[in-house]
C-alpha cells in the first residue's frame, strides 16, 4: 500500500510541473468583466487599454496580435452584455493573451 502511495505522489508532482508553459507566463482573472475600454493615446496605433473589474485595473489589448479580432469581440461583449470570462494577462507586459468562456 506504501508503494502505491508513492507512486501516486510521484506521478503527481510529475504531472504539475509538466503544466504548459504558456500559461505560466499569465496571471489568471477569474469570472471577471471589462469595466472600460479606451484607445491609449500614447500608442493608438498598438494597443487599447482595457480595465478589468470593479478595481479598475487596466491591461492592454495588442492590435497586432494575431487573435485580437476575436479578443476584441469577447472584450466587447463583456463591456456591452456584462459577460463574464477568465482573462489571462502576461507577466511583466499586461497584455491580454486569452479570454476563456466560465465553464
Amino acid at each position: 500500500m506504501k508503494t502505491w502511495t508513492y507512486l501516486l505522489l510521484l506521478f503527481t508532482m510529475i504531472a504539475s510541473c509538466s503544466s504548459n508553459s504558456e500559461s505560466q507566463k499569465l496571471t489568471w482573472y477569474n469570472k471577471a468583466t471589462i469595466t472600460n475600454i479606451l484607445e491609449d493615446p500614447d500608442k493608438p496605433e498598438e494597443v487599447v487599454r482595457v480595465a478589468i473589474g470593479i478595481s479598475a485595473q487596466v491591461f492592454y489589448l495588442s492590435k497586432k496580435s494575431s487573435d485580437y479580432k476575436v479578443l476584441m469581440e469577447k472584450v466587447n461583449l463583456s463591456f456591452k452584455k456584462g459577460h463574464i470570462y477568465n482573462i489571462g494577462v502576461e507577466n511583466n507586459t499586461n497584455i491580454i493573451k486569452q479570454i476563456n468562456e466560465v465553464k
